[in-house]
C-alpha cells in the first residue's frame, strides 16, 4: 500500500513538472526550435552531472538515461 502510494506521489509530480517546463517552454517563442534544443541539451547535461557527482545516480544509470533519450528522440523501436 505505501509502495503504490509512493509510485503515486512520484507519478504526480513528474506530470506537474513536466507541465511547468511545457509552460516554460511556451514563454521561450522568440527562439527558434534548434536553440532551445540547444540550449536544453546543455542544462540536462550539467544536470546529469552534478546528480553523478552528488551520487544521486550512477555513470551508469545515465549512460542507460541518454540511449534511452536517443531512442525516444529518434523513434527507434516505436511500432
Amino acid at each position: 500500500m505505501a509502495d503504490e502510494r509512493a509510485q503515486d506521489d512520484a507519478e504526480s509530480a513528474m506530470e506537474e513538472c513536466l507541465e511547468d517546463i511545457d509552460e516554460f517552454i511556451d514563454t521561450l517563442q522568440r527562439y527558434s526550435d534548434p536553440v532551445i534544443a540547444m540550449s536544453l541539451r546543455i542544462h540536462l547535461a550539467a544536470l546529469l552531472r552534478a546528480m553523478v557527482q552528488s551520487r544521486l545516480c550512477t555513470r551508469e544509470d545515465v549512460r542507460q538515461f541518454v540511449v534511452a533519450l536517443e531512442q525516444e528522440a529518434l523513434g527507434i523501436g516505436d511500432a
